[in-house]
């Protein structure tokens, strides 16, 4: 069984290892592909498995893999491959569900806590001996905000909200949510209200949903007048639950106090992001997913999927070939 890794640098830059994987077929890692679909192909016309983060299988490239028989991501989101065809090419497209829940809910909070402190900037300001000459035994550039008492509002109440909403608690928050399933297990972190309700009522507003039609553009300018004036919004989901323009535009007039995020909506960033140069805005490359120990989970299931499938048993399908297969 041959086996092609398209762009497994992000994922292992090194520190990680593929062994597992090696054991299963004979595997080409790559660390970077382009995405043209030609550079694609000549990398996995005679494959039986492609592995991909971010290099995007379309219809075209799954017609012209003859040998194709299972697309695993290493990644939860698979919007760039070609459902649709997968499906009717008979060929199982894997994803990994929940690796990274934790480390995610922990850099929203981490997100939330750097407007709040601003701790890199004044350790900066100290390291460059401010704080040595200073008449008073202290100083802050921006308002310092206590979080305890305060309304986080989550849109988007998953395995990631509910992990966000859990140390928010800690921090004596009260937690509303808006969900399209609401459940016994969100309804012990959080109380469920309608979006409106969670606009109106939030002095932070994180995201945590996925990338749909009802979603792209959650946060634009009408949704934003709903909102309480100095809110506080956090996004390291998807960039496209945001209207940058908008978001931009109520950063500078002080609508919305400050923003974190960890995406935007065109990976890498572009120098034209009009939130490059929004007030209070702090940014970071997309990295809430990477810490080793999710990174380690991510492989070992995405291993893990394809280990199944050889197997005859199929899991984290996300395509609806859903069946028993006789082992490969």
């Amino acid at each position: 069984m041959k086996i092609v890794v398209l762009d497994g640098h992000t994922l292992n830059p090194g520190e990680l290892s593929w062994k597992p994987l090696s054991e299963l077929g004979n595997v080409d890692i790559y660390d970077r592909t382009e995405f043209n679909n030609q550079a694609i192909l000549d990398r996995i016309v005679d494959a039986d498995v492609v592995y991909t983060n971010k290099t995007p299988i379309d219809k075209e490239v799954i017609e012209n893999s003859p040998n194709l028989k299972f697309i695993g991501l290493l990644a939860t989101g698979y919007n760039i491959v070609d459902i649709e065809a997968a499906r009717k090419n008979r060929i199982v497209v894997c994803n990994v569900p929940s690796y990274g829940s934790q480390a995610v809910g922990q850099f929203a909070i981490g997100l939330l806590l750097e407007i709040c402190h601003h701790i890199g900037h004044h350790s900066e300001e100290v390291k460059k001996g401010r704080w040595g000459v200073v008449e008073d035994f202290c100083f802050w550039d921006y308002p310092l905000i206590e979080l305890a008492g305060k309304t986080l509002g989550i849109i988007g109440f998953g395995r990631i909200g509910m992990s966000t909403g859990k140390i928010a608690k800690a921090m004596d928050m009260n937690v509303i949510a808006y969900d399209n399933e609401p459940n016994e297990k969100g309804k012990e972190i959080a109380e469920y209200v309608s979006l409106d309700e969670l606009l109106r009522r939030s002095d932070v507003i994180s995201l945590h949903c996925p990338l749909l039609k009802e979603t792209e553009g959650i946060i634009c300018k009408k949704n934003i007048k709903k909102m309480k004036d100095g809110v506080i919004i956090i996004n390291n989901s998807r960039g496209s639950l945001i209207v940058e323009q908008d978001l931009a535009d109520a950063l500078n007039s002080g609508k919305v106090y400050a923003a974190g995020l960890d995406v935007v909506c065109e990976e890498p960033i572009t120098a034209s992001n009009p939130l490059l140069s929004a007030k209070n805005c702090i940014i970071t490359p997309h990295i809430s997913w990477a810490p080793i120990e999710s990174r380690q989970r991510l492989l070992d299931v995405a291993v893990e999927n394809l280990r199944s499938f050889q197997n005859g048993h199929i899991i984290n399908c996300v395509n609806g070939l859903q069946f028993v297969l006789q082992p490969i």
